[in-house]
């Protein structure tokens, strides 16, 4: 079932995508080479707090961190630990705040220092994927909109979707319905309605794809050791499109 929301739920969606937002940018403006992962972490929960919100993560399923920090191969899920950053890493940050019990979810990746020309083309694809997809929604669309035109993007670039891992629904719960695929048929899927609110998120590799999860039963990476990136907005189907709820400045 996809609940669609009152706007007294979207206002509590609203105030905790700002807060997402607010954190995902003080932790790019630190990330700099020689911080821990776990030091980020630490930085997160304290914004999130602060706002007198919850961090959608923490506890989740047991996860025991507030943000996923993904490093190069590691593709999602994560767990911040005494690994210090280098010049020439990427580095994903996946996290979801909590308001009044109403969750928003969002992801960036970006570069730690300077990296190759090549590298940024493959950041800079995963986020114009996004938007691609985001573009797609309004009232009347198909959720495989968004995914056939995520797809397309991605595909154009020479890169690979990651088909196990999708975006969602997102709002009483972190994860809802529908579920949002990163490659599909277009004209497909549940209609998009004013109300509802996704999370849409393309998780690109560099290489096949192809996936597997560490003995810690968390960390997925890349089978083939190559880089990966994610990129996600929280997204409020509105009567005439879309708003961004996680809208980074």
């Amino acid at each position: 079932m996809i609940n669609l929301k009152s706007e007294e739920e979207i206002k509590k969606m609203r105030s905790a995508g700002k807060i997402l937002a607010k954190t995902l940018q003080y932790l790019k403006e630190i990330a700099k080479p020689g911080i821990t992962t776990k030091e980020l972490d630490i930085e997160a929960e304290k914004i999130i707090r602060k706002a007198n919100m919850l961090p959608g993560f923490k506890g989740y399923n047991g996860y025991p961190a507030t943000i996923c920090a993904s490093i190069n191969e590691e593709v999602v899920h994560t767990i911040p630990s005494n690994r210090k950053l280098q010049e020439g890493d990427i580095l994903t940050i996946d996290t979801g705040v909590i308001c009044d019990g109403y969750n928003t979810d969002a992801a960036i990746t970006f570069p730690i220092g300077q990296v190759s020309k090549e590298i940024n083309k493959f950041i800079e694809t995963v986020k114009k994927a996004l938007f691609k997809g985001i573009e797609q929604v309004k009232p009347g669309n198909k959720i495989g909109d968004i995914s056939f035109a995520i797809q397309k993007l991605v595909e154009s670039e020479g890169y690979s979707i990651i088909k196990k891992l999708t975006g969602h629904g997102v709002g009483r719960k972190l994860h809802e319905e529908p579920t949002v695929y990163n490659y599909g048929k277009a004209h497909k899927g549940p209609s998009l309605k004013p109300g509802m609110t996704i999370a849409i998120e393309p998780i690109i590799a560099m290489g096949s794809g192809e996936i597997k999860t560490l003995s810690d039963k968390w960390n997925i990476v890349t089978k083939d050791g190559r880089l990966a990136a994610q990129y996600e907005h929280t997204i409020l189907v509105t009567p005439n499109g879309y708003e961004i709820l996680t809208q980074i400045d």
